[in-house]
Order: structure tokens, then sequence, then C-alpha cells
């Protein structure tokens, strides 16, 4: 958390308040903030944001030093999807000099405030911008991690290049024949399957509980046993789960807000998430809770087999 749909949500609200602005001073407030690259933090003064992208569940904002907004693209849209997410290949051609990578893990945030706001009590680092906003990146639990690269090195990073498609760039079909070739023979279960951003990006513990249940499948089932219409139910279900949960500005359960503070709404629609022992709102049965691959998971023994 924050999951695929909430960063989504935060590059769009982030978005318009940033692109185009330069960066007139920084602040590292916390020791290993960046984790790598604080070499380069001298060279982000005066650099201009040409981009703010999301891949998998990491934000990304490019900087360049030309006075033009080389790269800029397209600001987000109302469609919900219309992703700001750029492929591996794309990256080559539209990132600028540097690039923040930035990995929210379970508490991370970014909030845009007024100019002269102090940091607050979980503030790590600060970006402030030429028009007098403050950019912050907080993060209580500090998990959550920035890296300060340049353009060659984000192509080479592993876990960068490790990610797998991201679910909404293709179509319903395609994605389940990439699942069937992922899951064919494996033997862990499809719960952990879909937690594995090597084999599909940007899916955390609330979309796969609630895509499962969407499918009606067990989340405990090996993922080599899952073919042929479940497979493409499970495909559809994800990608209905990720585009409802956009449209949402995704979920806020403690600590998820959008870079203007404000909170999502697709709580309100969990069907299985959070809600062990409440009855499914199907079949009215009681909803069993289990922990695979290491996380909370609750589901329906009647809905989902």
């Amino acid at each position: 958390m924050p999951e695929l749909p909430e960063v989504e949500t935060i590059v769009r609200t982030l978005t318009p308040r940033i692109l185009g602005k330069r960066i007139a001073s920084w602040e590292m407030l916390q020791p290993g903030v960046p984790e790598t690259g604080a070499e380069l933090l001298p060279l982000l003064c005066n650099m201009r944001i040409t981009r703010v992208f999301r891949r998998a569940k990491l934000l990304f904002i490019s900087l360049s030093a030309d006075d033009g907004q080389r790269g800029a693209g397209v600001p987000p849209s109302e469609d919900a999807g219309r992703l700001v997410c750029l492929s591996a290949d794309d990256v080559k051609s539209s990132t600028g000099d540097l690039i923040l990578a930035f990995h929210f893990k379970m508490t991370g945030r970014f909030f845009i405030h007024p100019e002269g706001t102090p940091p607050l009590k979980h503030t790590r680092l600060i970006l402030d911008l030429d028009d007098g906003g403050r950019l912050f990146f907080d993060d209580a639990r500090k998990f959550g991690y920035c890296r300060v690269m340049r353009p060659d090195e984000l192509q080479v990073w592993p876990f960068f290049a490790s990610l797998g498609p991201e679910p909404l760039e293709l179509s319903a079909e395609e994605l389940a024949e990439h699942l069937a070739a992922r899951f064919d023979k494996r033997g862990v279960s499809v719960k952990a399957a879909l937690l594995d951003q090597t084999i599909i990006a940007g899916i955390g513990n609330i979309y796969a509980d609630e895509s499962l249940f969407g499918a009606g499948l067990d989340p405990r089932r090996p993922a080599g046993t899952v073919n042929g219409e479940k497979l493409l139910a499970l495909a559809t279900a994800l990608q209905d789960t990720l585009l409802r949960a956009v449209r949402e500005c995704g979920s806020s359960i403690r600590d998820y807000r959008d870079a203007l503070g404000n909170a999502g709404a697709f709580q309100n629609s969990f069907q299985v998430y959070g809600r062990k022992g409440e009855r499914c709102q199907v079949c009215k049965r009681p909803l069993y809770a289990v922990r695979i691959a290491g996380r909370g998971t609750v589901y329906c023994p009647r809905c989902q087999k």
C-alpha cells in the first residue's frame, strides 16, 4: 500500500501542480534519503520537472537542465483508462537528465504545501519549487525510499527491469495469455502469484483479494491449475477492479492520501478485503481469512472455488 490505483492517483494529482516547475532547492531531513544517488542531489537545483509517471507501484519524476519541457507528455486525463504510465521502452525516450524514483511501501506520501510550510513529523525529503510550493515526501514507518538516477541507470536497475507487464496496458485476452504462460506448472497459490511483481506489475494485497473474488477463484488454489475460462475471468476481474479503483481515486485504509491530501473512496466498495467474519454480500455466508505469502487474505468459501 499504495498499490497501482493509489500511485496512479498521486501521479494525476501531482502532475498539474509540478509539471514544468523548477526545483529551487532541496532538503534531506533524514539520513539515507535517497537510498542511492545522494551525490546527485546538488544537481537538482534549477532543473525543470519534465514528466511525472508511474510504473507498477513506483512513482517517477523526470528532470532536465534544458530550458524547454522536453518529454513533458500528456497531462492526466479524466478518462480512467488513460494511465500516466510508461513502459520500459518509453523510458528510453521520455526521460531527461535525472530521474527521482519513489517507492511508497506501507506509509509513504507525497504532499504539495504552500510556501513557508515547516517540515512535518515524518517528512523525509523536501523539494522547494520555483513557484514557492513545497513538495514533501513523508513516511511514518520509513520503509519507503527514493533513488536519484540517470536514465541509463534506471534501465539497468534490477528491480525495474524485472517488473512484469502493466495489467491495464493489455487486452483481457492478452493478459489471460500472459498469466497462462507465467502460471503454467507453478505450485504457488494464485494469490501469491498475483503479488509477484515479476509476473504482473502493481498488484498488492487489496486488489489481489478483490480481483480473486470477482473471478470466483479461491486464493489458495495453485496458480498452475487456473486455466481457460477461469484465467480470462481473472484477467477481466483484475482490469475491472483496477479501473474502478482508479475512478474512485484509490483506497484509503489508514495512511493513503493523494498529493492534495484527499482520501480515496474505493474502500467503500470492498467485497472481501478487510471484512473477515462479515457476511458475503453475494451469498450472505461468513467470510474466512487465511495467510498466504505472509499476507492476510479474506475470501468467501462458497463464492470462490
